[in-house]
């Protein structure tokens, strides 16, 4: 199963502005990057939040769902959120 492995959402920042993210795989690691307006760079984050992780998580959930992404890529991602925030209000 090939499916593209890039998932994007938008979110707000704490003071309003709003931020375009993306975090695709490679290499079984999920990179992540962000840029606040349509035409500017895309920037890496080095320490994604746990808010960026746990979009990417719902994102992966619903391809899951529709059958575009494998079980074993939610269980990965979720053990990776657990390994970084452990108190990270996810569901096993």
């Amino acid at each position: 199963m090939s499916a593209k492995a890039e998932i994007a959402w938008k979110s707000r920042e704490a003071d309003g502005t709003s931020r375009q993210v993306y975090a695709h795989r490679i290499g079984g690691e999920w990179i992540f990057y962000q840029r606040q307006k349509r035409f500017e760079r895309w920037q890496r984050i080095q320490y994604p939040s746990l808010d960026d992780w746990l979009c990417l998580l719902d994102g992966i959930q619903r391809r899951v769902q529709r059958r575009l992404l494998p079980p074993e890529i939610e269980t990965r991602a979720k053990r990776r959120i657990t390994e970084l925030f452990p108190n990270a209000p996810i569901d096993h």
